[in-house]
Parts: C-alpha cells; structure tokens; sequence
C-alpha cells in the first residue's frame, strides 16, 4: 500500500523523468528576448510540458485508482505527460523552423508558454487606412503558408489590431477586415481554414504608447496564434486517428 509520502515522491519522480525523456534538440536557441521563461535555458519547452503533464497526470491517476494509487500515478504520468510533451516537442520544430523563415522579414517569433506568437508590424503589412495586403507583405506571408501546409495541427488565431488615432468603429471594422485579409490570402495559398479564426480588435490591447508616432506604428500591427488544438493528441506517433507531426 502507498502512502501520501511514497506517493508524491514516485509522482514527482516519473515527473521528472518523462520531462527528461524527450530533451529540447534545439536547446536555447531562437528564444524571444526578454521573455519570461528566458531564465530557463538549456530546459526545452518539452521538457517542461512532459514533467508538469507527468506530475499532473500522476497525481489525477492516483486519485482515480484507489485500489492501486502507486500503479494509478504510473499510467496517469505516462499518458499525460506524454501528450503534453509531444505538443511542447511538435511547438519546438515549428518554432524554430519560423524563425528561420521570418528571418529578415520584418515579422517578429515569440514564444509563450505553450503558444508561438507572430508579430507582424504596421510598416510592412498594409497602407494607411487600407486593408489591401502591401508588396512587402506577400513574402512573409508566403514564408508562413508554407509553415501552416507542413505543421498543420494548430489552432491559428489572426489577430488586427490598429492605433487609437480616430473613432472607435472605424478602427475595429478596419483591424476586422485587415485580419480577415491575412486569413483569406493564407487559404488562398493551401491552408486549411478548419482551425482558422481572424477578428479585429481595433485600439485594444496597445503594445506601446499611443502619445507619440512610433508607439503608434507598434501599435499598427497583426498577431497571428499559433496554439494547440483542443482534444488533439501529440504524440508523434501514427496510432489509429492520430496524425504523425513533422
């Protein structure tokens, strides 16, 4: 019979261990500047999906089997734990390939936690007062269709956003359709729309100030979310529906 203590210990333990078992191949590399996790270098974001997951799973396994808490903790850490560190794994390749195609672009890769986020800025998306994608704009786009068409297990959010300059209606209905530009152009070049979504929203959410011209431009931007799917399994593996990612 497992104790309280035994049991924590062996949940910690596996924990640990399934984080360990998949190590980041890309190690700190890429990561964004000045990011909240950026102390944790040399851990990857696999690593620490597939501990937390274990840990979490460990204990949930536990709970249900009452009869054997000790094997309970084992089957939750391993099937939790798995599937969290198959997507943080999945999110790493993707990652790192983005950034090598955004490279020079003008658009900026973040990472957090277990979502990637593009910030593509005002000067190379579209013109003033417009939402008719600009010259500058088709190269990134392209560069990110093609990375949608290989990692195609993502929730893809597209996000408008503008400055505070003019009323509020008019800069919501212009951040919607400039949104809405990016998400058409992006299916018109082969990706799927099944788990695309694109709203503007206007002035909110500034990521600078509005009181001068370049915190305005900041300002003038559009987000493009990449999370996981909700309900799909990471893997890695080809098991009956579950797709194999790249």
């Amino acid at each position: 019979m497992f104790t309280t203590r035994r049991l924590i210990i062996l949940a910690t333990a596996v924990a640990v261990l399934s984080g360990c078992a998949a190590p980041n191949p890309y190690g700190a590399q890429g990561q964004a500047q000045g990011q909240a996790d950026s102390g944790s270098e040399g851990m990857s974001k696999t690593a620490k999906y597939g501990g937390l997951g274990a840990l979490a799973g460990a204990l949930a396994g536990a709970a249900i089997n009452h009869d054997n808490r000790g094997k309970g903790a084992l089957i939750g850490a391993a099937v939790v734990g798995a599937s969290a560190a198959g997507y943080g794994y999945y999110a790493d390749q993707q990652e790192k390939k983005l950034r090598a195609s955004m490279a020079n672009t003008g658009v900026e890769v973040q990472r957090q936690g277990d979502q990637i986020k593009l910030i593509m800025p005002g000067n190379i998306t579209f013109a003033t007062d417009s939402a008719n994608i600009a010259p500058s704009f088709y190269q990134p786009l392209n560069n990110l269709a093609g990375s949608l068409k290989e990692f195609n297990q993502n929730q893809i959010e597209i996000v408008g956003y503008t400055d505070s300059t003019g009323a509020r209606q008019h800069n919501m209905d212009l951040s919607q359709r400039r949104a809405q530009s990016v998400a058409t152009y992006l299916t018109s070049q082969g990706v799927s729309g099944a788990n695309l979504s694109a709203r503007g929203a206007g002035p909110d959410n500034p990521v600078a100030s509005n009181g001068d011209v370049n915190g305005r431009a900041q300002n003038r931007r559009v987000e493009v979310n990449l999370k996981a799917i909700p309900g799909q399994q990471y893997g890695g593996q080809q098991q009956g529906n579950v797709q194999q990612y790249p």
